[in-house]
């Protein structure tokens, strides 16, 4: 019996899942795009099963979706979850040659992440009103986000027990449930116990051992980290674009910009490959402009 779209995709789930151990919005992002070469195919009239795909087929399909105006990085994507669900199929022996092997993914250019000064976090930090019931929690938000460099997610599911506060040490699960020692500053800290006594005031607590809570006492979500971030941004008067994202690009630039070791941020950040912690190089401005007005002979 030839491989059906539904039992490929259920088993790619779960090779995700127990294999690579990613995290489910992860899993989603590649099951979607496997979902829309199944369209593709059901819609070409053709419905030959992902065992019977082609490298002409695939190079067809990706053809079609960049004429639907998809930006070259989201086509890489799309590209990316392709090769890692035929790479699956020749792993389980469902098929005997890769199709996707030959694909090329568009060129993308160097996207620099917006990064703030350290002027500007502190203008974030001072827009803080600490005489509301959530000013201490959100100081303890942004000087966590931008003192630990965490992911929102880690930010979100950060508990008490993994604060060790005798060694300087937080332990943070990052993606593919990974986990990783990061230092965390005794200005965060400090913000963290402060927080923490609002946090014995709350009438009932349903997330014993998370750290930040909201004012009913259970995790907050991603979106709510977003909207506090983004709002106290506005408050301080910075027009740039801000996520909590944003903290953690600003922790990795400062560390580099003062000196410290590419390594010793990718383990901080928690990435897997060098290069991704590389891009950071890119950002320290001041040091390429003392490098052009030390070395270039017109200056």
């Amino acid at each position: 019996m030839s491989l059906t779209w539904k039992s490929a995709i259920r088993n790619f789930e779960d090779y995700l899942r127990l294999e690579k151990s990613l995290s489910q919005n992860s899993i989603e992002g590649y099951l979607n795009d496997v979902r829309k070469l199944e369209e593709f195919d059901r819609e070409s009239g053709r419905e030959q099963g992902p065992a019977s795909i082609t490298y002409h087929d695939l190079r067809e399909f990706v053809n079609h979706a960049g004429s639907e105006e998809m930006s070259a990085r989201t086509q890489a994507r799309l590209i990316s979850g392709i090769r890692a669900f035929y790479r699956f199929l020749l792993i389980d022996g469902e098929i005997k040659d890769n199709p996707s092997s030959l694909l090329e993914s568009p060129r993308l250019g160097l996207k620099l992440p917006e990064v703030l000064t350290i002027e500007e976090i502190d203008r974030i930090v001072n827009a803080i009103d600490l005489s509301k019931p959530d000013g201490h929690r959100n100081k303890a938000i942004i000087e966590t986000l931008y003192g630990c460099g965490l992911r929102v997610s880690e930010l979100v599911n950060l508990r008490l027990t993994d604060i060790h506060y005798g060694e300087g040490f937080v332990i943070v699960t990052g993606k593919g449930n990974k986990q990783r020692l990061v230092p965390v500053s005794g200005k965060a800290l400090k913000e963290i116990d402060l927080y923490r006594i609002d946090r014995n005031r709350l009438p009932v607590i349903h997330d014993e051992n998370v750290v930040f809570l909201n004012r009913r006492g259970r995790r907050l979500t991603r979106a709510m980290i977003f909207t506090i971030t983004r709002d106290l941004a506005g408050r301080a008067g910075i027009l740039k674009k801000i996520s909590p994202h944003t903290f953690r690009h600003s922790f990795a630039t400062h560390m580099i910009e003062a000196g410290a070791d590419l390594r010793a941020v990718q383990e901080m950040l928690g990435h897997e490959s060098i290069m991704t912690t590389e891009i950071y190089t890119h950002i320290d401005r001041s040091f390429l402009r003392d490098t052009l007005i030390m070395f270039h002979p017109r200056s």
